[in-house]
């Protein structure tokens, strides 16, 4: 995991989900419409804590966790930046793959938006996942974010220069054999695995959990350019807002699932 921890100790995080908002605008609705009210919630894997300021705003009780240091001070910054410490409990160095700093059934509600997407062995997965279920009170929900191999294939044929190894075909054949993919560049997005879409649903219900729904955070418009959202925005804010909807609407469309980098998965703890 070291190669994870030095690729986010330069990496701005915090910046990208500002420079590609759809995934958090569309992950975010569907995490808060989920919630209860005023919840103990566990952000495990938090990377610089954009989530769970969020979930602090709302009055929720937030525990957060990351393997990377730097992007945990960072969220603590974020946090008393805002004044929202008092809505934190801990700001945690943690392995989600060991989460021995919490008790059983701890949490109203677990996040994990970012762990599955750098456990390359099945075994890490799910510990990750069984660690994730072991600190959620039963009935509770979880929010855990998935990146697709049928996309991740389509942007390796468009932009192969920027996605060494599978800028060749027996690249390709090895990445669709088992979704692990290791950047030839140094410092580019490495230590990687993606999931077949298909097997989502079955991983998690195989390892105690009720599936909700699986979104596509990206939803119709990950693929929009600037000029093209410029065009909605100066339509109106009524207007504007009203293509949000849709978009947020057509997140939850399975038809749109393989468009999408990432997915979120809701689940309940059985």
């Amino acid at each position: 995991m070291e190669k994870v921890i030095e690729y986010y100790n330069t990496f701005d995080e915090w910046g990208r989900l500002d420079r590609e908002p759809i995934e958090f605008l569309v992950n975010c609705h569907y995490i808060k419409s989920n919630l209860p009210a005023k919840a103990q919630i566990l952000d495990n894997g938090a990377g610089p804590g954009k989530y769970a300021i969020e979930l602090a705003k709302l009055g929720h009780h937030v525990t957060l966790t990351d393997l990377t240091p730097r992007l945990v001070e960072i969220a603590k910054e974020k946090a008393i930046e805002q004044h929202l410490e008092r809505q934190f409990d801990g700001f945690y160095y943690l392995d989600a793959r060991d989460l021995s700093k919490f008790t059983d059934e701890q949490f109203d509600a677990s996040l994990m938006l970012g762990p599955m997407y750098h456990l390359q062995s099945e075994e890490d997965r799910i510990q990750a996942v069984k660690e994730l279920g072991r600190v959620t009170k039963k009935g509770g929900l979880v929010f855990v974010a998935f990146m697709s191999r049928i996309r991740h294939l389509t942007t390796s044929l468009m932009f192969p220069e920027h996605w060494k190894p599978n800028h060749t075909i027996e690249g390709i054949s090895d990445f669709l054999e088992s979704g692990i993919f290791n950047h030839s560049d140094d410092g580019r997005f490495t230590g990687a695995y993606y999931f077949d879409i298909e097997h989502i649903k079955t991983f998690m219900e195989s390892h105690g959990f009720e599936s909700v729904k699986l979104i596509g955070s990206e939803s119709i418009a990950g693929a929009m350019n600037r000029e093209q959202w410029d065009y909605w925005r100066h339509r109106g804010d009524e207007e504007f807002q009203r293509v949000m909807q849709i978009i947020i609407d057509a997140a939850g469309s399975p038809y749109i699932l393989g468009t999408s980098s990432h997915l979120l998965y809701i689940g309940r703890k059985l």
